[in-house]
């Protein structure tokens, strides 16, 4: 309890001290709010303290004019390299903040990973595709301070859960794509990425199986019938090919958050790419928050980092 209630204020400090257009629709308790009425049994995830993980918070990685963004990093303290994962938070690309991964992060730190939680700019202030080039820039930021957060630079994962499982999709899906690397001449690190963890999010925007309207317009910047390229550009599974890298999905049982993700897969057969599906049976959206699949969901992205980074 005493965890939950510092999570709490650390969510409510993060959102007073923000300067910008700030939605705190999606929390965990909205989540456990709703999630709680047809799944009685769910409880909060304590968040645990390792002796030997470092947490550094707050870091400044990108400056826009007088905006700074930041992230948490999660590490532990034995001076080796290891696999990193930038984590992306949910909320329908216009909520959430990077607090309320921080439970999952410090877990997966725990078991050997460098975690960093990232901030990027939600669709109140700033509309697609600012976000990805923040994300981009953080992954840049990550491998010039690998020594510093005991990273190794060809062992990097972005994770993101709904909204931020269809831009980590995206992040990975566009390595080194012109048109979403938003560099200078000065940048000496690339934003390529090794594997990709998507966590209930969509994989097509337009698509049979998406229910994504109001907040995907919200976000790109209007409806399809106003910018259909947009929405073709900003769903990963257009941007999925052989140079695309391992891919997770974790998914809940309700069909509209997997939309697209038949169709990747079957492109990642074609190139012959790595992947595996975990589907948790009769489970909500944004699961990951609570037990009693918190633990599997950790479970299923550590075993398959191991696979494909260890």
């Amino acid at each position: 309890m005493k965890g939950l209630l510092v999570f709490f204020v650390m969510t409510t400090l993060a959102f007073a001290q923000s300067q910008f257009p700030v939605d705190t629709s999606y929390t965990v308790k909205s989540v456990y709010d709703k999630i709680k009425k047809d799944h009685p049994y769910i409880s909060y995830v304590p968040t645990q303290k390792y002796e030997n993980v470092i947490e550094k918070k707050e870091i400044v990685y990108k400056k826009i004019e007088d905006r700074a963004l930041h992230l948490d990093a999660y590490f532990l303290k034995e001076k080796k390299r290891n696999p990193a994962i930038v984590i992306l938070h949910g909320g329908g690309w216009k909520s959430g903040n990077k607090s309320q991964m921080e439970t999952f992060a410090i877990e997966m730190a725990s078991k050997g990973f460098s975690c960093f939680n990232i901030e990027f700019r939600l669709s109140p202030e700033a509309p697609y595709p600012a976000a990805i080039f923040d994300v981009k820039k953080a992954v840049q930021y990550i491998k010039e301070k690998a020594q510093e957060f005991n990273v190794d630079t060809t062992k990097i994962a972005v994770l993101g859960c709904s909204s931020g499982g269809q831009m980590a999709s995206l992040v990975g899906t566009t390595n080194g794509k012109n048109i979403f690397e938003k560099t200078t001449n000065n940048d000496k690190y690339s934003s390529k990425v090794n594997a990709i963890i998507n966590i209930d999010g969509i994989l097509a925007f337009k698509h049979p199986e998406s229910a994504e309207g109001k907040a995907a317009s919200f976000w790109l910047g209007g409806s399809y019938e106003e910018i259909p390229r947009i929405w073709e550009q900003a769903s990963p599974l257009n941007n999925t090919d052989k140079n695309t890298p391992p891919v997770l999905f974790i998914n809940s049982s309700i069909p509209r958050f997997h939309a697209g993700r038949d169709d990747m897969i079957a492109i990642l057969n074609q190139n012959g790419i790595y992947y595996e599906v975990q589907s948790i049976p009769n489970s909500p959206h944004s699961f990951w928050f609570f037990n009693p699949w918190f633990d599997e969901t950790i479970k299923y992205t550590s075993q398959f980092l191991d696979k494909v980074f260890k």
